[in-house]
């Protein structure tokens, strides 16, 4: 069995899904690519059991066969080779496999292809299509504020949420929580699951590039995600969404609208002297001057900056996490932010200022107080 490729190419198509490739896996063939050769085209497989994707490109091929090739070496082989035709001989007996370039050729030992797991098929499965930009943001806005915690699975993951009225997209970790939502996105059905960071990591770093329709099929167990030549399909993660909507307090009388790089760059500074347990800094809000403050009482450090801001409401004091608002800041892409309060020991409620986001989209992030020592 024998096909001829673009080297430059086949690299391309090989990274776009080299980030399935776990280092340690169950299986030993999940070190491996798998090649599905066709006539006049090649499907190239990565899998770690729980996602799986694959991509297609054109080859020269007279002949169809399927083989499992040492992801590792052939893609250092590649990255070493500029552009040129390289040509696999595969030996159908043995699994051997021979590359030969202008430079000369190689050789290494794949194994039966037939022994890669297989994709799982979606039955039943229900389907929406959304531009990459919307997918994109949706997991920009959202992927950070997922939680580690082993004992709670749920959280770990993003929830989607698609109805006739919106799309919503939601991420917390109990300390921090992030809801996108787009009402100019719709779908016929409600629908909502939970989607794992894995792959939603590597959708990230796919969908930027350029702006195309991506179709996602979903049922019970999983989410099938297709565009350009690539697709991915990943087992949802099982168990109940906890209600986020119920930690969102509703009245938040105190308003501070305040420029978000400003601020972002003010706690950065602060927190350097903050407590190394709690990362905690005071926020005191009297009239239109905000003042951010931190301390570490065990090695007597200090530190107080003073910002400009517009405030609504009554003065007041508040305590946060410094890593939990940096991180919540530098995912907003806004310039003006406001935050909302209410009191001292309820969440704060933090969005883009009016007139600061796209027409149809909803983003708001929400950080947990931490209690103040006084």
């Amino acid at each position: 069995m024998k096909f001829i490729v673009s080297s430059s190419l086949l690299l391309k198509q090989l990274q776009s899904i080299s980030g399935v490739l776990n280092t340690n896996n169950p299986l030993p063939i999940l070190d491996n690519f798998l090649f599905d050769i066709m006539v006049g085209e090649l499907k190239v497989s990565a899998s770690d059991l729980e996602t799986t994707m694959n991509t297609k490109l054109e080859v020269e091929s007279k002949e169809a066969g399927r083989i499992a090739i040492p992801a590792k070496i052939l893609l250092e082989t590649l990255k070493n080779l500029p552009e040129q035709p390289l040509t696999f001989s595969i030996d159908e007996a043995t699994f051997g496999i021979e590359i030969n370039s202008d430079y000369g050729k190689y050789k290494l030992s794949g194994q039966d292809g037939n022994e890669f797991p297989k994709v799982p098929v979606i039955e039943g499965a229900k389907s929406i299509t959304l531009s990459s930009s919307v997918l994109g943001e949706a997991i920009n806005k959202t992927l950070f504020a997922t939680g580690t915690d082993e004992m709670r699975p749920a959280m770990s993951g993003v929830l989607c949420q698609f109805s006739p009225e919106n799309l919503t997209f939601v991420a917390t970790d109990a300390h921090k929580l992030s809801r996108y939502r787009r009402s100019d996105v719709k779908s016929e059905v409600n629908a909502s699951f939970i989607l794992p960071k894995k792959p939603l990591n590597l959708l990230k770093n796919l969908l930027v590039a350029n702006e195309i329709p991506v179709q996602i099929d979903y049922n019970d167990s999983n989410a099938f995600f297709s565009f350009g030549s690539v697709n991915l399909i990943c087992r949802l993660i099982e168990g109940r969404y906890p209600n986020y909507e119920a930690v969102i307090p509703q009245e938040n009388p105190n308003k501070l609208n305040i420029d978000r790089q400003s601020l972002l760059n003010s706690i950065r500074r602060v927190a350097i002297f903050s407590s190394k347990t709690t990362y905690q800094v005071r926020f005191k809000i009297v009239g239109s001057e905000l003042q951010i403050s931190a301390e570490d009482i065990d090695f007597a450090n200090e530190a107080n900056e003073r910002l400009k801001c517009q405030y609504e409401g009554e003065d007041m004091e508040i305590g946060f996490n410094a890593k939990f608002l940096t991180d919540i800041l530098s995912n907003l892409s806004c310039e003006q932010i406001i935050i909302e309060m209410s009191a001292p020991n309820r969440a704060g409620i933090i969005l883009p200022a009016d007139g600061e986001q796209a027409e149809g989209e909803n983003v708001l992030m929400l950080v947990m107080p931490v209690m103040l020592n006084n």
